[in-house]
């Protein structure tokens, strides 16, 4: 992307503004009688791995908590069950205030929180929440079955009435994944059909041999819906080179490299899911539940958008790191 400033905007000015600007905000817990935390805050971040999406949301983390002056450890669960609950077993040793979680999965969730209540450890989760929120602290959630959907909408709206092939390229099976897919399915009009769904693990090399794959048995294929734009950037080239270029990619999450290819085709929809809002918000709204200092709602939904060409530059910043 170009150098020049972008109209683009974040909430990350604004976690600045306010760690600096209000006093004992992230710098000194309330009184005990007042029934907050006091003394100076740690908190603990597990994360699911080491995507885009994970890498700018620890980044997001590290900077609020570092504007606020929280003190702050990481894990990554690599997307694996087991790992995530040793991992919160982890910060539950190293006595944090509270964990913020990128769960793998609903039922690995499940064994998380019943691991962190018995040692009285609260917990705040990021993209997913249980139906039943009593046993969280809080969450940042994103409404993946409405990312799905805008993406299928788009589909619908640019296939007009005619009879179209649509391929999948799904994340890992996960709460998350599973949520995004579904929201596109149940989306897509009746004219459009899923004839292809294979997993690209979140990986572009598996990615781009899905789509080798998916073009070679569907060579009338129009559309390809995928999880994240690393693997539609891959699957793009994998496409291109047999015999695909006709297909219309749609994506999500916004990153600079996705809307670059928006502007030069090779991308023809991406849904914004700000890596760097989720995690900002993800740290404030932990301080302020801790700490009760100010009102903050339970359960806070991430801002989304439908993004094409027109619209590029009007697109959330999705990692910190891109509006240096």
């Amino acid at each position: 992307m170009s150098s020049t400033p972008s109209p683009r905007r974040s909430l990350l000015a604004s976690g600045l503004a306010a760690g600096l600007l209000l006093s004992g905000c992230g710098l000194i817990k309330d009184d005990a009688a007042s029934g907050a935390a006091s003394g100076p805050l740690t908190l603990g971040l597990v994360n699911g791995g080491t995507t885009r999406f994970d890498t700018c949301l620890q980044e997001a983390v590290e900077n609020d908590a570092r504007y606020n002056l929280a003190h702050l450890v990481t894990a990554h669960s690599q997307h694996d069950a087991d790992s995530e609950l040793a991992a919160v077993q982890d910060m539950i040793d190293r006595k944090v205030d509270a964990i913020i979680l990128q769960p793998v999965s609903a039922a690995a969730l499940q064994d998380d929180l019943a691991k962190a209540r018995k040692a009285d450890v609260p917990v705040f989760l990021i993209s997913v929440a249980p139906d039943d929120t009593s046993g969280i602290l809080g969450a940042v959630v994103a409404d993946l079955t409405g990312v799905g959907a805008l993406d299928a909408r788009w589909i619908g709206q640019d296939a007009a009435k005619a009879t179209v092939q649509v391929g999948v390229i799904g994340g890992s099976s996960g709460s998350a994944s599973d949520q995004l897919e579904d929201g596109f399915r149940k989306a897509l009009p009746a004219n459009a059909s899923v004839v292809d769904d294979k997993s690209g693990r979140y990986d572009p090399a598996v990615a781009a041999k899905v789509a080798r794959q998916m073009i070679e048995a569907h060579p009338g294929l129009q559309y390809a819906f995928v999880a994240n734009e690393d693997m539609a950037l891959a699957a793009r080239t994998a496409f291109d080179e047999h015999g695909g270029g006709q297909v219309k990619i749609v994506s999500v999450d916004g990153t600079d490299e996705a809307l670059a290819a928006l502007k030069d085709g090779r991308l023809s929809a991406t849904v914004s899911n700000s890596a760097a809002d989720t995690g900002t918000l993800a740290v404030e709204n932990t301080l302020s539940l801790l700490r009760k200092d100010k009102p903050v709602d339970k359960i806070t939904k991430a801002r989304i958008r439908l993004i094409t060409r027109p619209n590029a530059d009007t697109a959330p910043v999705y990692c910190p790191s891109d509006d240096s």
